[in-house]
């Protein structure tokens, strides 16, 4: 299949007129610019086309709280009380239902790659289902049908708080130990060996929910199996006073005693951290993987995104709680976030930005032949309309600029992922996906 781009980003992050991009299969077979009419037989993208974005941080199930949790004051510790209920609620069936439909949510706003944050193992009571990884299959289908990649990551959560045990909703969480936990998850690894769509990864949910003698076991998984770890850090000041208190240490400090910290791990949140924290994370490569909608909704605060980057940690986007699906959204926040905590303009670059929704996270997830319009590189293509009201006006010369500070997720009109357009017209292939949200969110 053949797509003409009316305009396209190509790397090293320049806007480019009238380019052929030819696909094969699942791949970018030949990126051709300067073709100035489309060819007989191919698709016109009208507007910006893409490379397709990285949600790399994703709870699915935490979309059945939007809106129900803006209806009272509170805190993130509030919030999760909320969030255990719904947790409580799922199987197998009803996750896959919800996660279907989320994802396609994302895909609609041009996510052709998830990073699923997992830890909804068991039944409710902490007994396993009869396939222990019953709800990470439902995950996965669900990623499949919708039309993107997953990297499911695998989450080690043994404790209910730094040195407390695991209690109510939290038991369907655990495993007992790291060590039965690897267990699990090689058992799922096996079962997709060989998918190229889909990257069995591993996480160690925070030092509030993995002891630290545990962690070197997840670590150990990451490094042999040669895959993404992802950790939460510092979302809570509250979270770095009880790390402290235990262990004498930060938490960043903790997990690179431990063996977590490196350059196929992702710090998620990364949002109270000191210089030596700073430090630590540019030093080992590890990613930072910035969630600003969410961390603006539950009042946590704001990252230090620009020293983390200039430290040496690649810089990456996750829509987290699904207080919002709208990768724009996400990323001019990294910047307008800074401008108000620093009372100064111009800390990103538009392209610094769009590297961060696309190639930097798809890297994260462990595709790093993905997020860029280049050949032998995943087809996934993202369009983006310049004539809406909120896009109008914008030129070659601005339409980077224009789409990172001004497009919504209803701006993208065509989304190709993995070679098959799944978004035609703003529409997805599964049909009107609000629906599919409301039907599988008033189940629960």
């Amino acid at each position: 299949m053949n797509y003409w781009c009316e305009l396209a980003w190509l790397p090293p992050g320049e806007v480019v007129q009238g380019v052929l991009v030819r696909v094969d299969g699942q791949r970018i077979a030949e990126v051709v610019p300067g073709v100035g009419e489309p060819p007989a037989g191919a698709v016109r993208l009208a507007g910006l086309t893409l490379p397709g974005f990285a949600n790399a941080h994703s709870h699915a199930f935490h979309r059945a709280l939007r809106g129900s949790t803006q209806a009272e004051k509170g805190s993130f510790w509030t919030w999760r009380e909320q969030m255990y209920r719904v947790a409580g609620s799922l199987d197998p069936h009803s996750y896959y239902t919800l996660a279907k439909a989320v994802y396609a949510e994302m895909v609609l706003a041009g996510v052709t790659c998830v990073g699923e944050f997992h830890y909804l193992h068991h039944q409710p009571d902490g007994t396993p289902y009869d396939d222990p990884n019953a709800m990470g299959h439902a995950l996965v289908r669900a990623a499949r049908e919708a039309g993107l990649r997953i990297a499911l990551l695998d989450t080690c959560y043994l404790a209910g708080g730094v040195g407390k045990p695991l209690a109510g909703p939290q038991v369907r969480f655990g495993d007992g130990d790291a060590e039965r936990w690897a267990v699990r998850a090689e058992r799922l690894a096996g079962d997709y060996a060989g998918a190229d769509d889909v990257v069995v990864g591993a996480a160690v949910h925070s030092v509030r929910a993995v002891p630290p003698e545990q962690m070197p076991i997840v670590a150990e998984y990451s490094q042999h199996h040669a895959v993404p770890l992802h950790a939460h850090v510092s979302e809570q000041r509250a979270e770095n006073a009880a790390c402290v208190e235990m262990y004498a240490a930060s938490p960043m400090q903790v997990l690179h005693e431990h063996g977590v910290l490196g350059p196929r791990s992702s710090a998620v949140h990364a949002t109270h951290l000191s210089d030596v924290d700073l430090a630590l994370l540019g030093q080992s490569g590890t990613h930072v993987c910035m969630c600003p909608t969410t961390e603006r909704d539950l009042a946590d605060g704001v990252g230090k995104a620009r020293a983390a980057h200039d430290a040496g940690s690649p810089i990456t986007l996750g829509t987290d709680s699904h207080a919002m699906i709208d990768m724009f959204e996400e990323a001019r926040a990294v910047e307008l976030d800074e401008r108000l905590a620093t009372e100064r303009r111009g800390h990103w670059t538009a392209a610094e930005l769009l590297t961060a929704a696309t190639s930097a996270g798809q890297a994260s997830l462990g595709f790093p032949d993905a997020g860029t319009l280049l050949p032998g590189a995943w087809a996934d293509l993202v369009s983006v309309r310049l004539d809406s009201v909120r896009t109008a006006g914008a030129s070659p010369a601005t339409a980077a600029e224009s789409v990172v500070f001004a497009a919504t997720a209803a701006d993208v009109h065509s989304v190709v992922s993995g070679g098959r357009r799944v978004v035609a017209e703003g529409r997805h292939a599964l049909g009107e996906i609000g629906p599919l949200l409301s039907a599988a969110i008033n189940s629960i």
